[in-house]
């Protein structure tokens, strides 16, 4: 069963123009928004202190000034100063302020004016095995941490992921980036070809300077570049029978970018059999599909119980492909993986998105697992890696990555 998806997105109001200028600041007391009283500000409440204010992630809370707000919380919640100052009546040294994502140490500390809807944030340092977010990150991921379905808690656990990507070219590049961006903790990328400049069209990872050099070392440059806390391991071997338990093993989800029928179905079993989500997508010419693979729910041979016969099908070096089908799939890609990392959401799972660029439309196909399936069926005959080269009647091409 096929049914269509109403894409028609709406403009959603973004908080641009919410980060101000320290220069752009009115004093307090001066002509404009700060006459005739208090303002009414929103305050973010980090998990740590959302017991104080009843389980919410935002509260309201009025003043003049930081100082001003910071003592309307704790009247309207009693013990919330004990948990920001220290016993001098100073900020305690663990606990930063931000208005508008803007450190208050960069503006005028507590005496910093506040304007009508300005955002403050409380954030203190956080221990306990997970990974410490300081000022400078709480500020890069500050359009993560104000949503509700992220907070800090959840983008601390994008920062502890692991997540592998098999292959640097089209739609490893945007999912690349954008989980670097994300702050995804640990990305590896598996690719053993070189750039060319054909690649260029589409594979956003490599400039032109990068022709000849190794798609992953090109690729790790442009993540650092990105965001230089990410973790970027690079695995420049092709993917075989030998090597992908050990290469797949350390990380906690799998995306794959490969364009050859050899390499989807290696990974495919790979992934089953270690038990790994597997997010996976593939594009040519204008046609896009993209899917989420969970152990137990499904494979990639429920879908596609065999390769077509070598040639059928051609690759994107021989029918071509829309350079920007890369973004619109990969970007699909990518927030399959952070929904995966958060735990929100509905993933693709049993369903197959269908992406018809021409027409401009999305697509939903009904997939479920296949209990005859040879890999994930009730009675399973693969059990191991198998030869995938003749499985599918055709060799691991020399550059396999759309």
């Amino acid at each position: 069963m096929i049914e269509v998806v109403d894409v028609s997105a709406q403009e959603g109001r973004t908080i641009e123009g919410a980060l101000q200028k320290e220069t752009d600041r009115q004093p307090a007391g001066a002509a404009g928004a700060h006459e005739g009283g208090t303002m009414t500000v929103s305050v973010y409440i980090p998990t740590p202190f959302r017991h104080l204010v009843g389980n919410r992630v935002h509260v309201q809370a009025r003043g003049r000034t930081v100082r001003d707000v910071l003592a309307d919380l704790d009247r309207q919640f009693p013990g919330f100063r004990q948990q920001l100052f220290g016993p001098e009546g100073k900020l305690a040294t663990h606990i930063n302020v931000y208005v508008n994502q803007v450190e208050i140490g960069t503006l005028q500390g507590e005496e910093t004016p506040l304007r009508e809807g300005d955002e403050v944030a409380v954030i203190p340092a956080l221990a306990g095995g997970a990974v410490a977010l300081t000022p400078e990150m709480v500020e890069r991921y500050s359009r993560h941490i104000i949503m509700p379905q992220v907070g800090s808690a959840g983008q601390r656990k994008i920062m502890e992921a692991k997540v592998l990507i098999i292959g640097a070219g089209g739609l490893g590049s945007p999912v690349a980036i954008y989980l670097a961006l994300a702050g995804v903790g640990t990305i590896g990328l598996v690719d053993f070809d070189v750039v060319d400049r054909s690649n260029l069209q589409r594979q956003i990872l490599h400039q032109d300077d990068d022709v000849g050099r190794p798609k992953v070392v090109s690729a790790k440059e442009t993540l650092l570049a990105y965001n230089p806390y990410v973790n970027v391991e690079t695995h420049e071997t092709p993917l075989t029978s030998d090597n992908a338990f050990d290469i797949i093993a350390p990380y906690d989800i799998v995306v794959n970018g490969a364009d050859n029928f050899a390499t989807r179905y290696l990974v495919n079993d790979a992934c089953y059999l270690l038990k790994k989500p597997l997010v996976d997508g593939s594009i040519l010419m204008f046609d896009g599909q993209a899917t989420t693979y969970l152990p137990g729910r499904g494979c990639y041979r429920c879908l596609y119980p065999a390769p077509p016969p070598p040639g059928m099908v051609p690759s994107c070096a021989e029918a071509g492909v829309l350079g920007a089908m890369c973004a619109t799939i990969g970007s699909i890609q990518a927030t399959e993986v952070l929904k995966l990392i958060l735990g929100i959401g509905e993933p693709l799972v049993n369903r197959l998105l269908l992406y018809d660029a021409l027409a401009l439309e999305f697509r939903i196909v009904r997939i479920r697992r296949d209990p005859n399936c040879p890999l994930c069926g009730d009675h399973p005959t693969i059990t191991q890696l198998i030869d995938y080269e003749a499985f599918c009647g055709a060799p691991f091409p020399a550059a396999q990555h759309a």
